[in-house]
This record gives C-alpha cells, structure tokens and sequence, in this order.
C-alpha cells in the first residue's frame, strides 16, 4: 500500500491559538526546533500557520515609512496600499500570533499520498504543511524532508 501524509507526519505538533503571544510561538519553534506551527481555533481547526520567516521583519518592511500619496482635487490617493503598511506595522510590533500567521493555509489530508504531498509543496513553495483529518482537524504537520524521505522510501 502506497505511503501517505498520515505516514510521514509529526503527529506531535503543538498548534497555536490566534490570541497566543508571539513570544510563545518564538520559545516553541525553538524548543521543537521546528520552522513553523499551525495556529488552530477552538474546534481545532488550521486557520493560519506561523513561521520563523513570519518572525523575520525584511529590510523592505524595516522602512514603515507612510504609503507615498498625492492630493488630486482634494482627495488623497495613495501609490500603494495603506492596507499593507497596517500588515507591516501589526507584524513590526505583533503581540500575538494572530498579528503573525498567515491567514489560510495551504494544507494537507491524512489520506493524501506522499506524491501528492511532496506536489503540493513544490507547487506552493512551501516547506512546512499542516495534515488535517477527515473532519478538518489538525493531526499533524508535515515538513519537505518527510515528503523527500517518503518518496525515497515509497513503496
């Protein structure tokens, strides 16, 4: 029978809470060495992921200079979106792993096949997955590595 998710996931992945403090989702990322979490709501349910490149401000974010505008028969438009510098700014001073995380992730079944697994990850550029159950759930996370390694091994 062909590997899936469910075979090469850490079943022991610690989800996050969107109001946690990003000071939490600092210390676990680094007592579990892993690169990301998944923020889960009440139910359980993945609705974001927080990365260590989410902890990371670039130097292009670093500026939080005001979106440039311009006056145009006394209306004010802006060059760029005031919505992104208010993602900067949260991310810049973020308190909480809601301020961090993206929103909706990409994510993988527990019945999905490694191929498909390791697909998606190279389709998407990502290198962490969160693994959802029948139901949605989180049951895990699964990293490129296990998606290598489970190809290696296929059967």
């Amino acid at each position: 029978m062909a590997k899936t998710a469910a075979d090469i996931m850490d079943a022991d992945v610690p989800g996050l809470g969107p109001q946690d403090s990003a000071e939490r989702a600092i210390k676990l990322l680094a007592e579990r060495e892993i690169g990301a979490l998944p923020v889960v709501n009440s139910e359980n349910r993945v609705i974001g992921i927080v990365s260590e490149s989410d902890l990371v401000i670039s130097d292009e974010e670093a500026d939080l200079h005001l979106p440039a505008f311009f006056d145009l028969f006394g209306a004010t438009i802006f060059t760029e979106s005031p919505k992104r510098f208010e993602e900067r700014l949260n991310k810049a001073f973020a308190t909480n792993v809601r301020d961090l995380m993206s929103d909706d992730p990409v994510v993988a079944r527990t019945d999905d096949s490694v191929e498909q697994v390791a697909r998606l990850i190279a389709e998407k550029h990502h290198n962490h997955l969160p693994v959802v159950d029948a139901d949605g759930k989180l049951a895990g996370m699964v990293t490129r590595a296990d998606a290598l390694s489970g190809l290696l091994s296929g059967e």
